[in-house]
């Protein structure tokens, strides 16, 4: 796995997580959609996870 993909997954994961800290203090309609793009890039880091486990070997 190379370091950008270990970037990325760090940062989709800590976005989520602010997200999930600062709700409150975000307007609503930002915050749907800060959701949502956030959803979209944790799933694709999982997908990089899972797609780096299965070349491992390779």
């Amino acid at each position: 796995m190379g370091s950008a993909n270990v970037i990325f997954i760090i940062s989709a994961f800590v976005l989520g997580g602010l997200i999930i800290l600062k709700r409150d203090s975000m307007a609503p309609k930002l915050r749907r959609w800060m959701a949502i793009i956030s959803i979209v890039l944790i799933a694709f880091a999982f997908f990089l996870i899972v797609y780096s486990f299965f070349t491992l070997g390779t």
